[in-house]
């Protein structure tokens, strides 16, 4: 589970997302995901630092 983890965290660090925004971000949204697109719209690199900031913003 920490290998898992640690693998998340580094894939948002070489896609310049800052880790702890984009985890809270996809696990907030990965169980409304119904299809392999939605879920692909989560990965690190088809999230934009907008959507990271509004979320952490709501959170505030």
């Amino acid at each position: 589970a920490s290998a898992v983890l640690y693998s998340l965290l580094q894939t948002a660090k070489a896609n310049d997302r800052e880790p702890y925004a984009w985890l809270r971000f996809v696990l907030e949204r990965l169980p409304l995901a119904k299809t392999v697109d939605e879920i692909e719209a989560l990965l690190p690199w088809n999230v934009h630092d907008q959507d990271l900031a509004m979320n952490l913003a709501a959170w505030e």
